[in-house]
C-alpha cells in the first residue's frame, strides 16, 4: 500500500509539539522558573500531552488514501505503478504512456540512427516521468519541447524497467528460458506461443502492443542500424528479469535477448488474432 503523505506531517508535527508548546511560554520563562518552577513545567508537561492526544486523534481521522485520490488531491502514478492496476485504472490492456511514446517514435523516429540503443539525456528523462506522473495531460507530439525522440524512448525503457513486476511476469521467466533452449525450433515457437497466450491479458497485450511496434522499427534496419539482435539485447533485460538474482545474469541475458528475437521473428504466430492493433 502507498503511504498516505498526511502521516509524516502528523508524525513530525507530534515529534516538535513539546519544543512547540515550550516557545509559546518563553517571553515569561526566566520569571516563572524563579517562583513556580515545579508549576510550570507540570503545565508544560499537560499542555505537550493535551496537543500529542489532540494530534493523534487528528491522525485517526485523517482521510484514506482512497478517498483523496478519489477527490483528486492525490494522483496516482504511473511508473512504478503494477501494469495490471494501471490498466484497471487507465480501462485499458496497454498503458496510455506506451501508447504515446510509441506513436510518436513511429511519426518521427523511425529512422533515427540507434533508435532505443542511444540513451537520452537523463536529465530530461527524469523531467519526463515527472510530467507523466503529475499531469493529466502529455503531448509528446511538442517537438521542440521534446525534440530528442531517444529522450522518449529512454522514458519508455525506464517504464518498463520500474515495474514492479516485469511485462513477462516473474512465473513465466523459467519456462521461457527452458524453451528457448529447446532445439527443435517449431517446437520452441509453438511452446513459446502457448506461454505467451496464458499470460494475464495486460502482460500479453502490452507485449504485443510493444512486440508490433519494434517490427515496425525493424523495417527500417538499414537506416537505424537495429536489427533483431540489436533489439533483442535492448529489450531482453528490459522486458523479462529473474524473480531472485541466481548468480547466472550474464547466462540468463543471452536467453532473454533470444526469447525477444525469437518473438519479433515468429510475431504472427505467436500472437495469432488475440489482442490490441
Amino acid at each position: 500500500d502507498r503511504e498516505n503523505p498526511l502521516d509524516n506531517v502528523l508524525q513530525f508535527s507530534l515529534r516538535k509539539a513539546g519544543s512547540v508548546e515550550m516557545l509559546d511560554h518563553s517571553s515569561d520563562e526566566d520569571e516563572r522558573r524563579g517562583s513556580f518552577p515545579r508549576s510550570v513545567s507540570n503545565l508544560e508537561n499537560t499542555e505537550r500531552k493535551r496537543v500529542k492526544t489532540r494530534l493523534k486523534k487528528l491522525i485517526l481521522r485523517r482521510p484514506p488514501l482512497q478517498a483523496l485520490q478519489e477527490k483528486g488531491l492525490i494522483k496516482d502514478q504511473v511508473f512504478g505503478c503494477r501494469l495490471e492496476m494501471l490498466c484497471e485504472r487507465e480501462k485499458s490492456t496497454v498503458p496510455r504512456f506506451v501508447r504515446l511514446c510509441t506513436e510518436a517514435v513511429e511519426s518521427r523516429g523511425l529512422e533515427t540512427d540507434g533508435i532505443y540503443r542511444v540513451s537520452g539525456n537523463l536529465a530530461v528523462i527524469q523531467k519526463l516521468r515527472f510530467l507523466v506522473d503529475h499531469e493529466e495531460k502529455l503531448n509528446l507530439d511538442d517537438c521542440i519541447r521534446w525534440d530528442d525522440i531517444h529522450v522518449i524512448t529512454g522514458a519508455l525503457k525506464l517504464f518498463f524497467r520500474e515495474l514492479p513486476e516485469p511485462l513477462v511476469p516473474y512465473g513465466f521467466f523459467t519456462d521461457i528460458v527452458e524453451t528457448v533452449k529447446m532445439s527443435d525450433y517449431m517446437d520452441k515457437v509453438d511452446r513459446l506461443k502457448c506461454l505467451v497466450l496464458n499470460m494475464p491479458p495486460p502482460n500479453h497485450d502490452t507485449l504485443q502492443f510493444m512486440c508490433r511496434h519494434l517490427r515496425r522499427v525493424l523495417k527500417h534496419s538499414n537506416t537505424n542500424r537495429m536489427t533483431t539482435q540489436n533489439i533483442g539485447i535492448v529489450f531482453g533485460p528490459t522486458l523479462m528479469r529473474t524473480e531472485r538474482d541466481t548468480g547466472n545474469m550474464a547466462v540468463n541475458m543471452i536467453y532473454q535477448n533470444q526469447a525477444v528475437e525469437l518473438i519479433l521473428s515468429e510475431f504472427d504466430h505467436i500472437f495469432g488474432t488475440r489482442g490490441p492493433s
